[in-house]
């Protein structure tokens, strides 16, 4: 949907090139010229990532994930984009920013952080909820399209530790993963800011401060005497260019048709900067890339092949292996092979051969405190048959819940992944550790699905699913194939794949149980089904688990 042809590609790779011969970066910084990665076997090629990348078991095994995309947007609790919307005259966000803070030419985004304090942040708790609930990996967070990062930055000087809370949030998040025993990830979405922040260039085109720019275009002189004296906005902002005439996605994927702007040599190498950093002073186990295939992605892949070269030596030289995840968006067979497959809001529509990964959420990214008042979460009726349905196909599940700008979750939030944590303690066997089966289910949903909002399938179907849709996994040895049924049946289960005419069992069958339940499964296996008859109770409300072991 965003990729580029060859022959637009070419050309903002050549702008790209002009610029750096041509103009004088943004900030005359000291940042060092050259990108030093860590020597080892990967080289900072497509082919050599692909050759030699494998995705590590922690990751295989750990199914679901919980991700905290928490930062200064979520102060207003007014949903996602917050920094961009507050600029755009007339949206939502900007009615409400100039009713809850006043003007964009008098109270910026650099003022919105500076309010936000995280006064009950305890990622300690939050992460032994999370890791009650189920999850096996935690996601933070790192930066966004906002360009602040949430960490002690060495090359960003507007960061968490400085400004804000004065916390390093990354850090603390890190620490609490740890002693949760959660492996740790972080996202990195800030290589878009140079054109996702163009509106703060701009001004109010009516009222009475029509023509009164905004404060993208301010410099460190500006901030005399001011709350934020001595520091530069052009830090945060990165405006010192002529905005794009941007047409729908254009600010993401650098495409100078849709009216993006080329970035300069100075905030390309201030990003792998940053990103390297973070890197080597947090040693996550997993990066999150927000971004067409790598950062920077249309202007030049240089930077994100590095940074992939440098991480997967990196993590051989903490471990003695690679451990290291790097997610990607929108990858040809080739660079699935090198990273692993994300799929935003959307899931594969079959077995994939790599491991891959939904990043979706249960509402909006970043806190929308609309969506708690009027109870449009995603349920856990919702996620789990997703989960299901994500596993069967050989991927994970990263689901994010929206973190208020305090630092805590809400308590339709709490229900939610507490029910889905209960579910997984009584039916986790058919997820955790598990692979795909032969095939990944049967049943109506098999036959159709929905077009996601980016790629795949849609993430929850708007169709509800029924008793006849079953999803499959298998234990890693594979004595033991799991049967998902996404709804409670009436008149026993049908499975078809599981008939002796399908000779898709490659032993009898020995046993079945129910997980949840004590009662003993009755069933008979023909040519055309195996079928299960009716269980007497209803052990959850959502997807029931059978586990059916082969007599080996």
């Amino acid at each position: 949907m965003f990729n580029q042809s060859p022959l637009r590609s070419s050309f903002v790779v050549l702008s790209f090139l002009l610029a750096i011969a041509t103009s004088k970066t943004e900030a005359q910084t000291n940042f060092p010229s050259t990108r030093e990665i860590a020597s080892g076997p990967f080289q900072p090629t497509w082919e050599s990532l692909a050759a030699q990348y494998q995705c590590p078991e922690w990751f295989r095994d750990a199914k679901f994930g919980i991700w905290a995309v928490y930062g200064p947007q979520c102060q207003a609790e007014d949903g996602d984009w917050y920094a961009r919307g507050m600029y755009l005259q007339g949206s939502r966000q900007n009615k409400f920013h100039v009713e809850h803070y006043g003007p964009p030419s008098q109270f910026g985004f650099k003022d919105v952080i500076h309010e936000w304090k995280a006064e009950n942040f305890h990622p300690d708790e939050l992460l032994a909820f999370y890791k009650k609930s189920g999850a096996k990996y935690f996601l933070a967070m790192a930066n966004h399209h906002d360009n602040f990062d949430l960490y002690d930055s060495k090359f960003q000087p507007w960061n968490s530790v400085v400004i804000g809370p004065q916390k390093d949030i990354i850090g603390l998040f890190a620490k609490a993963a740890h002693k949760n025993g959660l492996r740790f990830g972080v996202s990195v979405h800030a290589s878009h800011a140079w054109t996702w922040y163009e509106p703060a260039q701009s001004a109010d085109k009516t009222g009475a401060l029509a023509g009164v720019p905004y404060d993208g275009k301010l410099t460190k002189a500006d901030g005399k005497g001011l709350w934020w004296d001595g520091l530069d906005p052009q830090d945060l902002y990165a405006q010192k260019h002529a905005p794009g005439n941007q047409k729908g996605w254009g600010w993401w994927d650098w495409d100078s048709a849709k009216g993006a702007t080329v970035p300069d040599a100075a905030y390309i190498q201030k990003f792998f900067l940053r990103t390297k950093q973070l890197w080597d002073d947090y040693q996550p186990d997993m990066i999150y890339f927000d971004d067409t295939v790598l950062p920077l992605h249309g202007v030049t892949d240089e930077i994100g092949l590095d940074l992939a070269a440098h991480f997967y030596n990196s993590s051989i030289r903490l471990h003695g292996r690679n451990e290291a995840v790097m997610n990607g968006k929108f990858l040809s067979p080739l660079q699935r092979k090198a990273l692993v497959y994300d799929i935003e809001r959307g899931k594969a529509t079959g077995i994939l051969p790599e491991p891959w990964q939904t990043d979706t959420c249960i509402g909006d990214w970043h806190y929308d405190r609309a969506i708690f008042e009027k109870h449009k979460y995603k349920t856990a009726v919702t996620v789990i048959p997703m989960l299901a349905d994500i596993v069967s196909k050989n991927g994970n599940l990263m689901l994010s819940v929206p973190v208020r700008g305090d630092g805590t979750i809400d308590s339709d939030e709490v229900k939610i992944v507490g029910e889905i944590g209960a579910w997984l303690k009584v039916n986790g066997e058919a997820i955790y550790a598990t692979r795909p089966w032969k095939i990944f289910g049967e049943g109506p949903s098999t036959r159709s699905f929905e077009k996601g909002q980016f790629d795949g399938q849609r993430d929850a179907n708007t169709k509800p699913f029924t008793p006849a849709d079953i999803r499959f996994t298998q234990s890693k040895d594979g004595k033991t194939i799991y049967a998902i049924v996404l709804g409670w049946p009436t008149n026993g289960i049908s499975l078809a794949s599981l008939g002796k005419a399908a000779k898709l069992l490659d032993k009898p069958i020995q046993k079945i149980q129910l997980f949840g339940s004590r009662e003993r499964i009755d069933w008979q296996q023909t040519d055309d089904k195996l079928l299960i008859l009716q269980p007497k109770k209803q052990p959850s409300d959502t997807a029931i688990v059978f586990k059916i072991t082969m007599n080996i």
